[in-house]
């Protein structure tokens, strides 16, 4: 499989985007307890990167020897079966992991990871990082937090395509990505960009299922979808709907 991309990273002539970069890295799990000068040492270590919509950041195969931050935008990591269809097995938003496992065991990637939107990562070599866990063992602690957030959430996923019915999966879905959408998390956006099909790869379902349900919904004016984009009408019928066992 082939490796992470190479894309150019963020010129630090951008001293707005790369101080926000920064501060995000600062401020994160991981970090806690440092010391200003240890953790200055390493964010001057961390590269900054942009990808565009649809652009590749790393293959399942691919060798795992960093991690990343999301900084801005969303990503998808997705699993391909041998007949060719994906399984969404996560879309990760500001400030959330990707590529942990790999960077610890040095091991191959277990996932694709695509931008979903236009995004920014913060990318820390896992050569910085097994050495910072070497010189303060507490920070493990946070990588632990990270991961048990993920098999969290990956639990939660599979057994919602294991027992729920379609239509509560995708009512979680959308209500998820309008949360996630919103710049504050306690306030949901109304209008979601995203395609049936990706829809489909994120609830486990065909496209034609996610189609159907839609139209339905359309129809008794939950939701109004034109193209790529679904506005949510009636956000508490929705979340109904995402509480039905």
């Amino acid at each position: 499989m082939g490796g992470e991309q190479k894309t150019s990273a963020l010129s630090v002539t951008d001293p707005t985007s790369f101080d926000i970069a920064r501060r995000s890295l600062a401020e994160c799990t991981l970090f806690r307890g440092l010391s200003a000068i240890e953790k200055e040492a390493l964010l001057a270590r961390a590269r900054v990167r942009r990808f565009g919509a649809g652009e590749t950041i790393f293959l399942m195969g691919s060798s795992g020897n960093s991690m990343m931050k999301v900084l801005s935008g969303d990503v998808r990591i997705s699993v391909q079966s041998t007949d060719g269809r994906e399984i969404v097995l996560a879309i990760l938003h500001e400030n959330e992991y990707i590529g942990e496992i790999a960077m610890l065991d040095g091991k191959e990637r277990t996932a694709d990871a695509r931008a979903l939107t236009p995004c920014t990562l913060a990318i820390l070599e896992r050569r910085d990082m097994l050495g910072l866990f070497e010189r303060h063992p507490s920070a493990m602690a946070g990588m632990i937090e990270v991961l048990c957030e993920r098999l969290r959430a990956t639990d939660r996923h599979v057994a919602e395509i294991a027992l729920l019915k379609l239509s509560t999966r995708l009512a979680k879905a959308l209500v998820r990505a309008a949360v996630a959408g919103s710049a504050d998390r306690a306030i949901a956006v109304s209008a979601i960009s995203m395609s049936q099909r990706e829809l489909g790869a994120v609830v486990g379902a065909a496209r034609e299922s996610v189609n159907r349900c839609l139209r339905e919904w359309q129809r008794s004016g939950l939701v109004r979808v034109d193209g790529n984009i679904i506005t949510i009408l009636d956000r508490a019928r929705l979340e109904d709907l995402a509480n039905q066992d």
